[in-house]
């Protein structure tokens, strides 16, 4: 053990497996520990460098274990992958992290906080929230269309529905289907409720946050995705460039060049869905401004005049990025004396 200079952990739920190696990786042992024994194994070692896979419980091991006074590094499932030999056991996935974990070019994730973490499951709470009565909606909608009650798209119109619903004296629902929908509506209002409260605690942190303050200041990023930024980006100084950042976010082509010839595809779509998505939209937001709006900067409107709304919205989505990669790593607010005014949450 007083040789070991590399670790590799494969995490697991209740056996986990670790992988040692000298200075010189060559492996020294592989063995199995059960959850309870994996901190007292680390605390009889002298302080080495630990490898693991990023993952939903990594953060929390990659806590625990450097209070030990470890050098833990999280790497992308991903970037393990190539190093995994044959076949798919625990043994061989640590040892390739262990591999993994030492190579100079290899990218690592940042360890977050459990502050961090909380932030972001109050997000991800809303996301199910919305999720859920989004299904409840289309239910409701789907069922009173068979009996040929419908309304127009959107959920402003919902109510409408509802209300039917919840009359007693309409004789065009059954007795059986008003006792079900009644439930669904019922749902409907309980979720909305919840998302609010989810809402009206993200837009005060926002105010709370000298970070999020200041990337509000971007046309097209509300509360939510200022919030989104800060718990899913905890260090925009991991990123080399401002184009790094948009390509991590993958808002940029894909490439699939070679022998000299270059060929893009499609946006990569690689790092976090969500935060793409709420970048689009918000870009979305500022594009039917300025398509309309005389007051608009004149490169929006070049640039909806030349490429079609969506790929435009993507292209400023892009930018948005950039200047929020900007602002967090140099500070400062956004200002532009042409700025459109943005309202809501996104």
């Amino acid at each position: 053990m007083k040789h070991v200079s590399t670790i590799g952990l494969d995490l697991a739920k209740l056996v986990f497996q670790v992988h040692g190696a000298d200075i010189e990786g060559s492996p020294l042992f592989n063995r199995k520990l059960r959850r309870g024994e994996v901190l007292r194994f680390f605390e009889k070692l002298p302080r080495c460098l630990v490898g693991m896979e990023a993952c939903g419980g990594a953060h929390y091991w990659a806590r625990e274990i450097a209070n030990l006074g470890h050098d833990v590094r999280l790497i992308p499932p991903a970037y393990v992958k190539p190093f995994v030999k044959r076949g798919k056991t625990a043994a061989a996935d640590a040892e390739a992290i262990s591999e993994a974990v030492i190579r100079k070019t290899m990218r690592f994730v940042p360890i977050k906080t459990a502050e961090q973490q909380a932030a972001a499951m109050v997000l991800k709470t809303r996301a199910l929230l919305v999720q859920q009565r989004t299904q409840s909606v289309n239910a409701l909608r789907a069922h009173l269309a068979e009996l040929g009650i419908i309304a127009a798209s959107g959920l402003a119109n919902v109510a409408a529905l509802m209300a039917i619903v919840r009359k007693s004296d309409d004789t065009r629902l059954p007795a059986a289907a008003r006792f079900a929908l009644t439930a669904v509506a019922d749902q409907i209002d309980a979720l909305a409720d919840q998302i609010d409260e989810l809402e009206r605690a993200i837009v005060t942190e926002a105010k709370r946050c000298e970070d999020m303050r200041r990337l509000t200041t971007i046309p097209g990023v509300g509360a939510i995705t200022a919030a989104t930024i800060k718990a899913l980006v905890p260090d925009t100084g991991g990123f080399k460039s401002a184009r790094h950042f948009a390509a991590w976010v993958g808002l940029t082509p894909r490439p699939h060049s070679s022998g000299g010839k270059e060929r893009l595809g499609g946006i990569s779509k690689m790092g976090n869905p969500e935060l793409r998505v709420l970048l689009v939209l918000g870009a979305t937001a500022v594009l039917r401004i300025a398509r309309s709006d005389d007051r608009a900067r004149p490169w929006l409107k070049a640039l909806l005049a030349r490429r079609p709304f969506k790929v435009a919205a993507v292209a400023l989505a892009n930018k948005m990025a950039r200047i929020i990669w900007a602002l967090l790593t140099k500070g400062g607010s956004y200002h532009c004396p042409e700025q459109l005014p943005m309202t809501g949450l996104a």
